[in-house]
């Protein structure tokens, strides 16, 4: 199913129904404020699976991240998040980032696997970040390509909803979409080290 809702004014109802498929198990694909991503519920592990699936990996291999709506949700999912880190976080989300911090006990096992880094973000965009305050908790968040394939990030909704209509239960149509990543900045160490240069500028490392 193919579903249009406006960044700036998502419907509540449909945001409501978005919410109900993800708690009963759902996948979703849904625009970000850099790329179309994919993602569930990270409780729902058999959902999680079914990511993988989507995407050729193995869970056990996937470094998949999650989208939280605000960082009123780091305590519950990362450890040890010192004040350096916290102000670099706090300055720069909403927005364009990856941050990888160091996983609590409470990040499902279905994502944590053996890692002991979790990928957090919480993009610019508000008909995720308002579905993400309805659940209640994290989405999972994948993009819809692998990093080594040479082919941009797909930015159209109806052909995003063309391909991938039989694999997951909604497309969101919220426009077009981007074709530059998040930043990526492992903040799991004594100091910050940028991982993947993306949409987020890197100059607040300096």
């Amino acid at each position: 199913m193919l579903l249009k809702l406006y960044e700036n004014n998502p419907d509540p109802r449909q945001i409501l129904k978005i919410v109900d498929l993800l708690e009963h198990g759902g996948v979703i694909i849904y625009p970000t404020d850099t790329v179309y991503g994919m993602g569930c519920d990270i409780t729902k592990a058999r959902a999680v699976e079914r990511v993988a699936r989507i995407k050729g990996i193995k869970p056990e291999k996937a470094k998949f991240s999650f989208i939280c709506s605000d960082l009123s949700h780091l305590s519950d999912y990362a450890r040890h998040v010192d004040n350096t880190t916290f102000k670099l976080m706090k300055s720069s989300l909403p927005g364009p980032y990856t941050f990888i911090l160091n996983a609590s006990n409470q990040v499902p096992k279905s994502i944590k696997q053996q890692r002991k880094t979790v990928g957090i973000r919480i993009p610019g965009n508000h008909i995720i970040l308002e579905i993400v305050r309805q659940l209640g908790h994290p989405i999972l968040t994948t993009s819809l390509k692998e990093d080594d394939q040479i082919l941009e990030y797909p930015t159209d909704p109806e052909l995003i909803h063309e391909e991938y209509r039989d694999l997951v239960d909604l497309v969101i149509d919220g426009g077009y979409g981007g074709i530059v990543p998040s930043t990526v900045i492992d903040c799991s160490g004594d100091e910050p080290v940028l991982i993947r240069e993306g949409l987020g500028e890197v100059d607040l490392l300096s």
